[in-house]
């Protein structure tokens, strides 16, 4: 008999002998559940540190100071006087042309400067060209000149003494230049930066894409300007109705004809009575905030979507 055949075909042991020649694994230790991560908290107020927190409340006391006590004492003085006195200053002939007259010019003024605002930011931008660096201090002029100084020297160039021949002195055309001069750097100063970080390489995808000019300007440029334009507007839009020093002397406050809200509120203050000033300051104010939260929620709803 073959020895190797015999030792091939000898059953397997059973048994005891079989576990401890052929241990069983032992069983696998089961793994406890991966713990889910909580999502992170959004820091609020409790999360500020110290330094954060001294920062806050100075920002709201200088706030406070600055601006939020001396609007709510205009609003404050207009509630002295009653409904009556400040309905009888809005409906006065006299009060309600200077307000109609602010707020039409203001926004003529407005729309100019979105356009032109954006056409003077796009050539700084996007062209090179000699007295390019000149170009770029005389925008920010209006900014630095006080505004009596920016009349006189409106007054000397279209005046009755104009060395251009052109005199707009004492009418409505006289209001609308005034304003253009103070409000021309806000949508300027706004859409340049943005203007200078967008990617020109989208422009030239949608190029190679076949777009056009004027269908890659209104598809891909102007969506990205809109909230900049917006801010600068509304910034072009209160000033337009606050200004004084650039139109006192130009427009001649010529009552019913071209006398401004700001001029009609220093002639209540001359005479005393101070309701009325505060009747008309608080319109413009209502208005002016009217006019920031809706450009404001036009930027909102253009960004949410790009």
């Amino acid at each position: 008999m073959n020895p190797s055949r015999t030792a091939l075909e000898r059953p397997a042991p059973q048994g005891p002998a079989a576990s401890a020649e052929h241990p069983e694994p032992p069983p696998a230790a089961s793994t406890p559940p991966a713990r889910q991560r909580r999502p992170r908290r959004a820091p609020g107020p409790r999360d500020l540190t110290t330094s954060s927190r001294v920062g806050l409340g100075v920002a709201v006391v200088w706030f406070s100071v600055l601006a939020l006590l001396p609007l709510a004492a205009v609003v404050l003085a207009t509630s002295d006087g009653g409904w009556g006195t400040f309905r009888a200053t809005l409906t006065d002939p006299q009060t309600a042309a200077a307000i109609s007259l602010t707020l039409t010019h203001a926004l003529i003024v407005t729309l100019v400067n979105m356009v032109m605002g954006t056409v003077i930011a796009w050539v700084l931008v996007r062209d090179s060209f000699p007295g390019k660096r000149l170009l770029e201090v005389l925008i920010d002029i209006p900014f630095a000149l006080p505004t009596i100084v920016a009349g006189l020297v409106l007054l000397s160039l279209y005046g009755p003494t104009s060395p251009l021949g052109v005199n707009v002195a004492n009418t409505e055309t006289s209001v609308t230049l005034a304003l253009l001069f103070v409000t021309l750097p806000f949508v300027v100063r706004t859409v340049q930066p943005v203007l200078a970080e967008l990617d020109q390489d989208v422009e030239e995808a949608a190029a190679s894409l076949g777009a056009s000019r004027t269908t890659t300007l209104r598809r891909v440029i102007l969506p990205s300007l809109v909230p900049a334009i917006s801010s600068g507007a509304a910034l072009s839009f209160a000033r337009g109705i606050s200004e004084y020093g650039s139109l006192v002397l130009l427009s001649g406050n010529l009552p019913m004809r071209t006398e401004v809200a700001s001029v009609r509120i220093l002639s209540y203050l001359e005479n005393g009575d101070q309701a009325a000033a505060a009747a008309v300051a608080t319109l413009l104010l209502a208005v002016s905030l009217l006019a920031i939260v809706t450009l404001d929620l036009i930027q909102r709803k253009v960004a949410s979507r790009g």
